[in-house]
């Protein structure tokens, strides 16, 4: 069965349509191209499961934000699968309605969702633009615009959800000043691009390593991985800010890079990222790695590092090593790969960890 569609130019990925045509839903089969939804991901983080239309909105609408919810077909039933991990401001979905729904959530305001079809395709239409959203094609909608979207069947997405304030706050720490606009990316980001598909497996790995148990919800490492997903994307997916990010910027003063470098010294063991240093500097990314390049000889992360080896020495020399593993007091201390470890302490000591315990 087929019905009228939106027209999408040829290899475009956005078209301006007139915004008093309502989205078209179409029944069936959306092409013979259409997927089988394969593995059910984020499976034992299950947020809920119900075949209520209602109990669905409500449920989808407390942890992003309130929208209409209808099935395009009166007599449609939903089977409705949402999974969620949260990594500080930033949060891994899937998300499956198990039946074609129309979305109108309007404004996102507040957050970033990117929208990753696993099988199947989705009409996103956001303020102006249109895209069709499939495996290759995922969709950034702008939170200060409206969406309306219609999620056809056989249609399960990742979702990555971005507190807005924070990427804000990224973004400006990676072009050296404040924002004055909104950040605007285009509304389809291409899975195929080399920069993209970097992205996107970056995120399958944080997917992956999470349904087997892996180190991704340690606090120690958590927000190391919020801070790869949100530089990646920014770095990744084009935006109005993209041709500010790595023009040249100033080497940061001595005084903001012992500011830094007091910080690595009293609390190496907590998960500071070179995002937490800059700010703490009150200086850009750059600006910082350019400073301590300048007058430390070294980056702001080898700084760290370095710092982290040597109170893992002391601790080896003292009397907690009777007490502890080697392992225990690497981890302790942030080291969460332990053969990278022992290479690490044995480049910058000139003999292994259990050597050192011996003396």
């Amino acid at each position: 069965m087929s019905c009228p569609r939106m027209g999408y130019p040829q290899n475009a990925n956005t078209a301006h349509i007139d915004q008093s045509k309502p989205l078209t839903a179409c029944h069936g089969k959306v092409n013979d191209s259409t997927m089988v939804p394969g593995t059910e991901l984020l499976s034992a983080h299950n947020l809920f499961r119900t075949t209520h239309l209602d109990e669905a909105r409500s449920e989808v609408a407390r942890v992003f934000c309130p929208h209409g919810l209808t099935t395009t077909n009166k007599d449609e039933k939903l089977n409705t699968v949402h999974n969620r991990v949260t990594l500080g401001d930033v949060t891994l979905n899937y998300l499956d309605y198990g039946a074609e729904v129309h979305i109108t959530p309007g404004e996102l305001n507040s957050f970033y969702l990117i929208q990753m079809p696993l099988a199947g395709s989705a009409e996103i239409r956001c303020g102006k633009q249109t895209i069709l959203s499939d495996v290759n094609m995922a969709s950034i909608p702008n939170p200060l615009e409206k969406l309306d979207m219609i999620w056809h069947d056989n249609n399960p997405q990742l979702l990555v959800y971005i507190n807005r304030s924070t990427l804000e706050e990224r973004l400006e720490d990676l072009i050296g000043r404040e924002l004055h606009l909104p950040v605007r990316f285009d509304l389809g980001m291409d899975l195929t691009t080399p920069e993209a598909k970097s992205w996107r497996t970056l995120v399958d790995t944080l997917v992956s390593d999470v349904d087997r148990g892996g180190l991704t919800m340690h606090s120690g490492v958590r927000n190391q991985f919020q801070d790869l997903i949100i530089s990646g994307l920014l770095l990744s997916q084009r935006h109005n800010y993209s041709e500010s990010i790595g023009t040249r910027v100033e080497p940061a003063a001595p005084r903001s890079v012992r500011l830094a470098m007091q910080a690595c010294e009293a609390n190496p063991e907590e998960p500071l990222t070179v995002t937490d240093m800059a700010r703490i500097a009150g200086v850009s990314i750059r600006s910082l790695q350019d400073g301590f390049k300048k007058y430390v000889g070294m980056s702001p992360t080898d700084y760290l590092r370095n710092v982290r080896l040597t109170r893992v020495r002391e601790e080896l020399i003292s009397d907690r090593s009777l007490n502890s593993s080697i392992s225990d007091i690497a981890f302790s201390w942030g080291f969460t790969h332990l053969g990278r470890f022992a290479k690490m302490y044995h480049e910058r000591f000139g003999e292994l960890p259990s050597e050192t315990i011996r003396k």
